[in-house]
């Protein structure tokens, strides 16, 4: 019995990052075993480094290093307007060129100006533009698509933003690498403590510098309670809006955290930029969250809440419905979510056992292709189409004129994912302008080929029509990259 070539563009599109040249041919006559074949906890590999770009980093590494040049920059500052003062009148630049017999700044011989000194890249845009190009050589050449799209799906649930500061652009990258990307398939609780103590959301929501009230470090009234944290744990981390807690839960919650910080790498070069718990910032005794009173007077208080919130029928709901929702439908079916949520509960959290529930539904094979790609995914499937690998500034310039720029949500719930949001006059038309500019890119390949490679059998007539009548090679590009089935997923 023939197999349904739309079923192929659901493991690859729905379940993946969009075909690559030859990929529709390997899905073959049994596209959800192919899906269901990824599910090894052997496919979630950490990124390796990239040839000709600064190697990756750890969070902790990375802090430190941009605090030394921090420092080794303002001593400099120091040290030039130190000598200033002392020889006032004096350019300190062309005093010391005359010492080493060096022509003045910005003077070669025969009178023609020099380029300024190059000057040393600080160590926040190395390690992103390190981060961008590890992550986008494994998102445009893996042929695991469905491991990748759940560490996009994750990465996009515990929000944490690169606009807030270098400090954060710096930890977006290696955020996603050590929070979410080794969880995917693991529990549910696991992710959520290594997110939660990881120093870019701390940073993020601002714990680290929250401090409890009547603490020993809240005694001397220079810093007090921060909510932040503990709202987002609830609202949307976990439980959800809907999830049954109130304020005086967050007030709670916020207040077992005190402590949760970063070491700061002035004060140990060895241990710095890590999680730490400071018991002289933690509001001490015993806090109620949902009912429950938590007695432990350490680290162990926030943990152990955690671990009741990640197996929480709330949280349950939540997971099952936002899974649902980014590879179903907006709207996913009711019955899908509760076998979702079953799962999660009876599994305590395991998500390979969730994501295998939702690969093999019925649902997710059946439901049309309506869901529209957002920009990345948008960007990502049409550099799989082509085999290209784009530069850095390319990704991020093009996702920012798209409106999703790289790790910059604008708040803490991170990207819709409702297609209304990206369906948009302006959004469409910069899909429009950004499939055309791939398209005269692009203009040496065959679009025919590109139609088959991408789309194949599932490829409307309507399609076909369009793309055979385009007024050229670049036009007719486009068209494949703007053409529903491309679009949708």
């Amino acid at each position: 019995m023939a197999v349904d070539p739309r079923l192929s563009l659901v493991a690859l599109n729905r379940f993946g990052l969009g075909a690559m040249p030859g990929e529709l041919a390997r899905v073959g006559s049994d596209p959800r075993g192919f899906v269901l074949a990824q599910l090894s906890p052997a496919a979630v590999r950490p990124l390796a480094d990239v040839a000709g770009f600064p190697p990756l980093q750890d969070s902790s590494r990375n802090l430190v290093d941009a605090r030394r040049f921090e420092n080794e920059r303002r001593a400099a500052k120091l040290a030039q307007a130190a000598m200033a003062a002392a020889a006032p009148g004096v350019n300190m630049q062309d005093e010391t060129n005359a010492r080493t017999m060096q022509p003045p700044s910005g003077a070669m011989a025969g009178g023609s100006l020099a380029p300024p000194p190059k000057q040393p890249e600080p160590p926040e845009q190395a390690a992103f533009r390190a981060e961008v190009v590890a992550r986008f050589a494994r998102l445009l050449g893996t042929e695991n698509g469905l491991v990748e799209r759940l560490t996009l799906f994750w990465s996009n649930h515990f929000a944490v933003s690169a606009a807030k500061g270098p400090g954060l652009r710096m930890l977006c990258g290696s955020f996603e690498r050590e929070a979410i990307r080794p969880f995917v398939l693991g529990r549910f609780g696991d992710m959520l403590k290594a997110v939660e103590q990881h120093p870019a959301m701390l940073y993020y929501l601002d714990n680290h510098q929250s401090v409890g009230p009547t603490s020993k470090g809240g005694q001397n009234g220079k810093r007090g309670l921060n909510e932040n944290l503990a709202r987002e744990i609830l609202e949307l981390h976990t439980l959800g809006v809907d999830g049954g807690y109130g304020q005086a839960d967050v007030t709670s919650l916020s207040r077992i955290i005190t402590g949760w910080t970063v070491t700061s790498p002035d004060e140990d070069l060895l241990h710095g930029g890590r999680f730490t718990f400071a018991p002289a910032r933690h509001e001490p005794g015993d806090h109620v969250v949902l009912g429950k009173t938590y007695m432990q007077d350490d680290q162990r208080q926030g943990e152990a809440v955690l671990a009741d919130l990640a197996v929480h029928p709330a949280t349950a709901r939540r997971v099952a419905r936002k899974l649902a929702t980014h590879f179903v439908a907006d709207q996913p079916p009711k019955m899908l979510v509760d076998r979702l949520a079953k799962t999660f509960l009876d599994s305590k959290g395991d998500l390979a056992a969730v994501t295998r529930v939702l690969v093999s539904a019925p649902e997710a094979w059946s439901a049309p292709a309506a869901k529209l790609r957002t920009p990345q995914d948008f960007l990502i499937a049409a550099f799989r189409a082509t085999g290209k690998t784009p530069d850095p500034g390319a990704v991020t310039g093009v996702l920012q004129v798209m409106g999703q720029p790289l790790w910059q949500p604008i708040g803490p719930n991170g990207f819709s994912d409702q297609s209304a949001e990206w369906a948009s006059p302006e959004g469409v038309s910069a899909r429009l302008d950004a499939a055309a500019q791939w398209g005269r890119q692009n203009a040496k390949l065959d679009p025919q080929a590109l139609l088959e490679t991408t789309i194949g059998p599932a490829a409307s007539a309507e399609t076909r029509q369009a793309v055979a009548r385009a007024e050229s090679r670049a036009q007719a590009v486009a068209l494949v990259f703007m053409s529903p089935e491309f679009q949708r997923r």
